[in-house]
């Protein structure tokens, strides 16, 4: 559900600018609307004049960055920041982007949306012929692809090091004269470009961070594109010809904000078209259609809408109570979803209730949420997901990455119902998903990524294979 998705490992969120003499406050406002993508560590380096200087840390954003003499000393009219839940590596300040670069010609400056499924491999190489990490984080591996790389320009060796590299990633690269993004081969993760009234170019996660800064949006990050950012303006490059599309369908069901716009379709619009599509193909009769704050309440607002059941605010989240996915145990993370939910019992008592969720990943916080509404009153509980059930792993940047972490995996729905003590459960169908978002791409998904649900991957593992198939 909402919280198991975050009791596993979230996705990132990157913000760039380049020509706007207050580049490092718009990119924290922007990093502040991508939060949601990432609250384990954030940073920001700035570029003056070719200098880069940085600041980053543990923490939120508004946390790394309490003292406002932090952010007033990042001087400069370029700037790239990052909001970081790992993926890959571990979670301590060593890891924490984006990452700078200084060698003798030249400063760079990194961060990195994504997980890429070959790191380990490249990593060992690397490391063979005498390559020195600073982290555990799989985004340095491709400034060492750059440096090694025996090409004659820079463009040259950063495209060479994109086609080595493997998986789903958006990368934001400053140099001392410019700003890079790229997107993987198959656009696994967002980006979008956008452009401020002074004409300083943006590029984000999400385009809800344009919006937040005033910039208006001009495009979306093609795959296997390479976009420059400079003086001179902007220059679109692609590094590769092998493309598809393969979006994340997760970001619609659950990771972005209902606000973004990712390659045309709004994600609210999509939630609610999966609650219409559910309550289609799995009615039930009942008093009401209660929501899981947040990410489910616009699926729950299209089921009810669909259904003719009246919608209500069966459940309150307590928004100051800190995430559950960051407590370190299991048992943790059940309390704190008693601590961050609550049912309304004046609300529920005595009522059928219908329940709409985006997502069951271990169940027992799916359990936990059921026996709150029994507790409250609620005479039945019937479990609706607008997403089909998650069976297998992610390895394109949710960290999703055994199949023992998913109750689906080897329970069937009737099982899952019994576990998590509902009085039915249905799933949304992958037809419906698709139907849902509706992107039109070319495909079989129309350009989605459906692979948690079915293990249709649609790029070779590497180095997860041998994971997968155990």
């Amino acid at each position: 559900m909402s919280y198991e998705v975050r009791g596993l490992n979230e996705e990132c969120g990157v913000f760039g600018i380049w020509g706007h003499p207050d580049a490092a406050r718009l990119t924290y406002f922007g990093l502040h609307s991508l939060q949601h993508r990432g609250q384990e560590g954030a940073g920001i380096v700035v570029n003056d004049a070719g200098h880069l200087k940085g600041h980053r840390g543990l923490g939120l954003l508004a946390e790394v960055f309490a003292s406002p003499q932090t952010l007033s000393e990042l001087i400069g009219n370029g700037a790239i920041g990052h909001v970081r839940y790992a993926t890959s590596g571990h979670g301590d300040v060593t890891n924490i982007q984006p990452f700078i670069f200084q060698f003798f010609d030249g400063d760079y400056a990194l961060a990195h949306n994504g997980n890429l499924v070959n790191a380990k491999s490249l990593r060992y190489q690397i490391e063979q012929t005498g390559g020195i990490f600073h982290s555990s984080s799989d985004t340095e591996i491709l400034m060492h692809l750059i440096r090694k790389s025996q090409a004659s320009t820079f463009e040259e060796r950063l495209k060479e090091a994109l086609n080595e590299i493997k998986g789903g990633f958006a990368y934001l690269l400053m140099t001392q004269t410019g700003l890079y993004a790229a997107l993987d081969p198959h656009a696994f993760r967002p980006l979008a470009i956008g452009q401020m009234r002074n004409g300083a170019y943006v590029v984000a996660s999400e385009t809800c961070a344009l919006e937040t800064i005033g910039a208006t949006f001009l495009r979306d990050v093609e795959p296997g594109e390479l976009i420059r950012i400079d003086d001179e303006g902007l220059t679109i490059m692609t590094y590769t010809s092998q493309t598809s599309y393969s979006i994340c369908a997760m970001e619609y069901i659950y990771f972005a904000r209902p606000d973004s716009i990712i390659k045309g379709v709004n994600v609210h619009r999509a939630r609610k078209k999966m609650g219409r599509y559910l309550a289609e193909e799995a009615p039930c009769e009942a008093d009401m259609v209660i929501g899981v704050p947040n990410s489910s309440l616009s699926a729950a607002s299209g089921y009810a809408e669909a259904s003719g059941i009246p919608y209500e605010m069966g459940l309150v989240k307590n928004q100051y109570i800190a995430r559950t996915f960051i407590q370190p145990t299991q048992a943790l993370r059940e309390e704190g979803v008693r601590m961050k939910l609550s049912a309304v019992r004046g609300v529920v008592e005595g009522k059928k209730v219908i329940l709409v969720d985006d997502s069951i990943v271990r169940g027992t916080t799916s359990r936990r949420i059921v026996q709150l509404l029994k507790e409250a009153g609620a005479r039945e509980v019937h479990v609706r997901i607008s997403a089909p059930p998650l069976k297998y792993p992610c390895f394109y940047g949710i960290d999703i990455q055994t199949k023992k972490e998913l109750i689906a995996s080897d329970h069937s729905v009737k099982e899952i119902q019994e576990i998590i003590g509902a009085d039915s459960l249905e799933f949304l169908s992958e037809a419906g998903l698709v139907a849902a978002i509706n992107l039109k791409l070319p495909g079989p998904y129309q350009g989605l990524c459906m692979a948690y649900f079915n293990s249709d991957y649609p790029t070779d593992l590497y180095d997860y294979q041998e994971r997968l198939l155990k």
